[in-house]
């Protein structure tokens, strides 16, 4: 018998249910990447993303390689490249996690519905959050859209252990033909991926280490300093979930083993925090695009190119909002405070739709995530699931003098900052405050 695993969004080795179950199986294993970026739109990886995959990949090819396996990568379309593979490797079955978005969905049901016509056996599992997003609903059996309750129904839960690695995978005598990584064309053709090299190990191997750095270190402060862009506070584990070189369920019970941390559920928080946004795509689709609260379809955005170009090159005469959009550009990261405190200078001060602000954000993070994006700007925007008050607008200045008091962050990212070369502010923070609550004002007197 001889199986094929399309790995997606699960690129490891250790609990990873659909490897896992085919190897317990007793098949023959055939790994399988396709790559099909059209078959996500209109949110196919973006430029940061298709980099990070790139690395990612390689890894993963390693790490079954040194399995005695390997792994196979054909361009899409998906079902086309399965159903060939099956037929070039007699296979009979086909073993992928599921994901979520509402256009991996569709095609992942579709493809299951073709294979199966074509006499394959298919065989899905959750690998990729904690909790599968249909089983979670509120006391009247509807979704939750206020994260508090969403998270109480977690605590009391028993999440099964992670599996580790197989320590054998039974090979094909003759394996299939494979591109290379590097015939996808993931990495940019002008190089300006150097600050993401220097900042970032892909691979399920980096994100181990990372795991293992943040548990040791940064988690015994984490409750208080995760607001310091000017520290080592946070994780950074998102684009290691994002692309599941780990999965949630190893990173929960990595945090759970910590005996009686203080800063344990602070934390936890976070993972859940991940699911809650996964949760609300899963049910509510549209809100990639539209607001998840009608009511904000009204408001009066503007149309402004120079001051969103000004936004995403840091020259807004903010320091902390530049200091922001600079680590974007170098790392394909942003401290989560900062992102706060950018996007509600893109959608209050500039009164610049979310949806522009979530597209930069999509094609520079590396863990550009369709339900974390979505989810975190419409927060932000005040349109969306437990959304922020609108009339909440950040102060720029006064953040950047609770979380960055001494000014390390800002001068690591804005040098010239004091200097005769650093701009102006591109508008004032009290006016574009009234002019915000102007706007917010026009659709609640409708």
């Amino acid at each position: 018998m001889i199986a094929l695993v399309w790995f997606r969004r699960d690129l490891r080795l250790a609990d990873n249910p659909a490897l896992h179950a085919a190897v317990v199986s007793g098949a023959v294993v055939v790994p399988v990447f396709i790559w099909a970026p059209e078959e996500e739109a209109p949110w196919s990886p973006g430029a940061a993303s298709q980099w990070w995959l790139h690395q990612s990949l390689g890894a993963l090819a390693a790490s079954l390689s040194e399995q005695g396996s390997r792994l196979t990568i054909r361009r899409g379309p998906s079902l086309e490249v399965l159903l060939k593979l099956a037929e070039e490797t007699r296979a009979t079955s086909v073993f992928w996690n599921r994901l979520y978005s509402p256009a991996e969905m569709a095609r992942d049901r579709d493809t299951a519905a073709a294979l199966q016509k074509r006499g394959l056996s298919v065989s899905t599992f959750a690998g990729a959050l904690l909790r599968e997003p249909e089983e979670v609903r509120n006391t009247s059996g509807k979704p939750f859209q206020v994260f508090t309750p969403f998270y109480k129904t977690y605590l009391p839960a028993e999440f099964s252990k992670p599996v580790g690695k197989p320590q054998q995978m039974a090979a094909p005598e003759a394996w299939p033909s494979s591109l290379a990584v590097s015939d996808l064309a993931l990495e940019p053709k002008i190089d300006w991926a150097e600050g993401l090299r220097e900042s970032w190990e892909p691979g399920e191997r980096g994100a181990r280490r990372h795991t293992a750095d943040f548990l040791d270190g940064g988690m015994s402060q984490y409750s208080t300093e995760r607001d310091r862009p000017d520290r080592t506070g946070t994780s950074r584990l998102s684009p290691h979930l994002h692309f599941g070189e780990m999965s949630p369920r190893q990173l929960w019970h990595a945090v759970r083993r910590r005996p009686a941390h203080p800063d344990a559920e602070s934390y936890l928080r976070q993972i859940v925090w991940r699911e809650f946004a996964h949760h609300l795509l899963f049910h509510f689709p549209e809100t990639p695009s539209q607001p998840l609260r009608p009511e904000f379809r009204r408001f009066p955005w503007r149309h402004d190119p120079a001051a969103f170009r000004a936004w995403t090159r840091g020259r807004t005469g903010y320091p902390l909002v530049d200091a922001g959009m600079r680590e974007l550009w170098h790392t394909g990261w942003m401290h989560n405070r900062v992102r706060l405190v950018a996007a509600s200078f893109l959608v209050k001060h500039l009164l610049i739709p979310w949806q522009e602000g979530a597209a930069w954000f999509w094609d520079t993070l590396v863990d550009a995530d369709l339900a974390n994006n979505t989810l975190g700007w419409q927060w932000v925007a005040g349109c969306g699931a437990d959304a922020a008050p609108y009339f909440r607008i950040f102060n720029p200045t006064l953040q950047a003098e609770k979380f960055d008091p001494e000014g390390a962050y800002v001068r690591r990212w804005v040098p010239e900052f004091g200097q005769a070369s650093y701009p102006r502010p591109i508008v004032a923070h009290a006016a574009a405050r009234q002019r915000a609550l102007d706007a917010l004002a026009a659709i609640q007197s409708r």
